[in-house]
Formats: structure tokens, C-alpha cells, sequence
């Protein structure tokens, strides 16, 4: 999983929780991201968290190794999460809190996943969207 450079350390902790029970193998954060344990728990120690600048030369690398990249973002391209089929070598890229994925870094993707939201506000919290998407995930390979 890799995430763009987050605005909030709680954010990326939550996210590390959440790998941690989606049985993750590794983090990629992008920026000066920093894992707040006691809100990450038990992900803290069980998924690694790798730091990395930029983006883009990670989504390269992860390509390179095999892995779908797959943006979980709102564009007019974007499939729905309810009927999306994962592969299970999938890097799920999330992005921005406010920014999201930037345009850039889209091109870089295979697919690009949404949520569907019914009210407001139109998209959910990055944590709350990363929980979904790796729970869907996780239902499709129910097995590991």
C-alpha cells in the first residue's frame, strides 16, 4: 500500500492500524510521515512503514515488481469499489486529504477505485475510504 504525502500523522497512524488488520505486508508514505503508536496499536509493529519523498519512483518500482496499481479516488474513469475485482498482487495508492491523487500520479495507475457517497460531504475521510477498500480486498481473498 502507498499513500501520498498525508497532512495528518493521526491519519497515516489510523492507516497503519488498519493494515495491520487487513494483514498488509508493508506501508510506503510519502512526505515527513510519522507513526503515532499508541494511535497505530498493534500495525506499528506488525506492518512495516517505509518513508519515501515522492511518489511517483515508488508507484515505478512497485510496477516493476509485479504489483497492480490500483488509486482509490473519484474521477470520471474510476470503477465502483462494489463491483471492482482486485488482483492479489494490488498496490492500493491512496492520496491527499484535500489534494487527493494528483493528476500525475493517476497517469501513473492501472485502475482507479471510488466509493460510491450518497450525501454529503462527496468523499470520505482517507481513513475511513482506506478501511473499505482494504476490507473489500480482504473479502475477495478471504483466505489471505
Amino acid at each position: 500500500m502507498a499513500c501520498a504525502p498525508l497532512r495528518s500523522n493521526i491519519n497515516l497512524s489510523h492507516i497503519v492500524r488498519v493494515a495491520g488488520c487487513s494483514a498488509v505486508e508493508r506501508v510506503i508514505c510519502c512526505g515527513q510521515g510519522k507513526v503515532v503508536g499508541k494511535i497505530a496499536r498493534d500495525g506499528a509493529e506488525a506492518v512495516p512503514v517505509e518513508i519515501h519523498r515522492t511518489l511517483a519512483p515508488v508507484l515505478r518500482t512497485l510496477r516493476e515488481a509485479g504489483y497492480r496499481l490500483v488509486g482509490l479516488e473519484q474521477t470520471t474513469e474510476s470503477s465502483s469499489l462494489h463491483s471492482y475485482r482486485f488482483e492479489r498482487r494490488t498496490a492500493l495508492v491512496v492520496g491527499n486529504e484535500r489534494l487527493g491523487l494528483t493528476e500525475d500520479i493517476l497517469e501513473l495507475l492501472d485502475d482507479v477505485v471510488e466509493i460510491p457517497v450518497w450525501g454529503l460531504p462527496y468523499s470520505y475521510n482517507v481513513v475511513t475510504a482506506t478501511t473499505m477498500a482494504l476490507y473489500e480486498y480482504c473479502r475477495q481473498f478471504p483466505h489471505g
